[in-house]
Formats: structure tokens, sequence, C-alpha cells
């Protein structure tokens, strides 16, 4: 909480001053393919990120706890880890305002869900322009700013993927005074995919191989910009894939009874908001010991995970191990996410190539929260308080 204070004092010290460094002559472009796991490349045939590799720079990247889409995207945008940034999973029990936060629900417009500062605004409180699409948060007024562009996620309005890669196109196309220096683009794939038929099905090596294909389109038509020697083109993932059954499933009824619990957010991790110190106490001696399980009071959570301090988490938190789940029911998926960044399943993809990467290079691992303060480097602008480091990734810029 205290950390959380000094960074809101630092933000706003930084927007009444209009702190800024010299902007640099280049434009970012980050591209997210939703679940796309590190070693899914090594099995299917993909030129497009291969050239990438070769032209630019490879790594695998690791994901903050939890490894799910909607924190760890805003992880990426913001350089905070979920339990800085807000959105601590992708559902959870805001105590404040009496809500449940959902991907599924028109709730998450709620702009006082998200912490910190996103990439976007950053970008244009410093006087450049910021083009999004799709990515998480972009489409909802946080600190009181939007990307100039940008489009509301409506289902049954999601414009194909083909589509997307034209507007980053025509979007880079625009008169210079128009232009955007930051374009944000999101792709659901292979995570769809891996979800329904699990990380090593044939359907998801097909998702992988047309998502090279958006890739590929993408980076071709880059290429014919005037501008293309000004791009610096980053390709990223928010988490990777395991398998999953439903006999792989610790049934939460048999353990836990509702009289003990004010809220329970079920999910990887599963949140628990119990009613006083003894309904704590019992559901911890419940599920001690309980095979495929970890279970913490919140403040013992393991300080590697960064995890624990948000209010947004109950006193409990109960993590299964990699493959299993804790659920009140057992679901359908044979594929799943949500689990620890050591985990190599959890891991993803990382690609960058343009003016500023060497070329043929090999990066260590490194954090996704540092995807933030790359970005704002390669833009030369001030970046906002975040838990991200450069030094993770110096070694990958050019001279």
């Amino acid at each position: 909480m205290k950390r959380l204070l000094l960074c809101s004092l630092a933000l706003l010290l930084a927007i009444c001053t209009g702190a800024q460094n010299t902007h640099r002559d280049r434009y970012v472009v980050i591209v997210s393919f939703d679940g796309f796991r590190h070693d899914y490349i090594d099995r299917n045939h993909t030129p497009a990120f291969d050239k990438m590799a070769k032209n630019g720079v490879r790594a695998v990247m690791l994901p903050c706890y939890p490894a799910s889409t909607f924190p760890n995207h805003y992880a990426m945008a913001t350089g905070l880890v979920p339990d800085h940034n807000g959105i601590v999973n992708n559902s959870f029990w805001d105590p404040e305002h009496k809500q449940r936060y959902s991907m599924g629900s028109d709730i998450k417009s709620k702009s006082y869900f998200y912490l910190g500062e996103p990439l976007w605004n950053t970008v244009q409180r410093q006087g450049l322009i910021a083009g999004i699409t799709y990515w998480v948060g972009s489409e909802f007024n946080i600190n009181g700013s939007l990307p100039k562009y940008y489009l509301r996620y409506v289902d049954n309005e999601v414009i194909p993927f083909e589509r997307r890669v034209k507007r980053t196109i025509d979007l880079l196309s625009l008169p210079e005074e128009e232009r955007p220096r930051l374009l944000m683009v999101y792709f659901s794939e292979p995570d769809h995919t891996g979800h329904i038929y699990g990380p090593d099905h044939r359907n998801t090596d097909k998702a992988v191989r047309r998502m090279d294909k958006i890739l590929g389109r993408l980076r071709n038509g880059l290429a014919e910009l005037p501008i293309a020697d000004k791009i610096d083109l980053i390709v990223v993932s928010d988490h990777g894939m395991t398998g999953i059954s439903p006999d792989k499933c610790v049934s939460a009824d048999k353990y836990l009874k509702k009289e003990w619990m004010e809220k329970c957010i079920y999910g990887t991790p599963t949140s628990i908001f119990s009613k006083n110190e003894a309904c704590r106490d019992s559901i911890l001696n419940a599920l001690n010991g309980v095979e495929h399980l970890h279970v913490w009071k919140k403040e013992e959570v393991p300080a590697e995970l960064d995890y624990g301090t948000s209010p947004r988490l109950g006193d409990i938190i109960v993590a299964p191990e990699l493959g299993w789940r804790f659920s009140d029911r057992p679901g359908k998926k044979l594929g799943g996410h949500g689990y620890f960044p050591s985990d190599p399943d959890m891991q993803m993809i990382f690609r960058a190539e343009g003016p500023d990467f060497k070329k043929g290079y090999e990066n260590a691992k490194f954090r996704n929260v540092t995807i933030y303060t790359l970005a704002c480097h390669l833009l030369g602008i001030e970046p906002a308080p975040n838990d991200g480091d450069l030094n993770e990734v110096k070694g990958m810029l050019a001279e």
C-alpha cells in the first residue's frame, strides 16, 4: 500500500510538471498473440517468427502472477505487476466498490479498477499520439484519458485479424501530425484454440501457423511504409498454456462451507474472503495438506510471486499445481493457465526487430513488466513509476 502511494505521488508530480525527455524519431508497434507459449514455434513452420529472430531479437518472457490474460496485458501496459496495477486476476472482488470485476461483464469499464498509468497515457501526456487495437484497458477512460485511436471490444463487432493488420498500417500511413508513435495490437489466438483442444493438439498448432501468417502480413505492410526504417516491432504474449482436464480438479465443495466465506472468487488462483478470523482458521485447516494445492494466508504468499498486498485479494489464496484446478465445478476446457511464472508452460514468446535492436541476438529470460519501460526508452519519453527494469533488456539494444 505504501509503495502504491509513493507511485501515485510520483505520477501526480510527473503530470503536474509535464516532465518529458527528448522524443526520439521512432515508431513502436507492440503486437500480442494471446496464449502463445514460448515453445510452440519449435514444432511448427513459422517463417515470419523465424525471420524476426534472424533479423532481430528472440527471448523467452516471464509472465506476472497469475499467468492470465487481463492481469498480464495490463501489466505490460503499465509496467506494474497485478498486485499493484489493480487487475489481480481475470475475475476478482473489489471490496471498496462492492463489485465483481469480470472479463465478460460490462462492469469492467469502470475506470477505478485500473491503477497506474498505461503506456498510451504516458505517450499522450508527453505530446505523442497512441493508436490501440483491443489491448486490455485501452477503451476505458483511465485517469481522465483515452488513446486518440482505439476500438471498443464488443463481441459481435470485433474486427477480423486481417483488418487489425490493415488498421495498423493505415494508422502509420496518416499525415505525420496525425500519426501515432505508439501502436498496440491484440490477437486472441492461439489462446482460444489452446483452451478448447489443449496446447498439444494439432488444431492449436494450426492456430500458431495462422498467427505466423498474420505476423508475416504485418511485417510486409510495415516494410512498405516510407517510415519503415524508423519502426521498432515488438511481438509478445501474455502467458503460456498447459493441459488440464475435468478429472484434475480438486472439488471446493468437498472441503469448504459457505458459511465460512464472505466471498469466494474461483480461478487460478482462488481468492477467499473469510467472514472472520475463526472462519479463516477453519478454511486453512480444511485445505491444509490437500494434494495438488498451495494454500496461503494473504500475507504469506511467497515473495517471488509479487502477490498478496492488494485489497482486491481475499485473506486466503488457493493456488493449484500446474495442470490442476480448484473449483466448485470441473469445467470442460483442455487447456489452462494462471499458474506460477516459473512453470515453463506459462512462459511465452518474445520477438523484436527494428533500428534499435541487435540482429540475431538471444536475450536472457526477462519479466514482462519491462515491456513498458522498454517502449518508453525507444520513444524517448519519461516512464511513470513502474516495476520494470530496463537492465533486463539492455543487452538486446543496438549501440
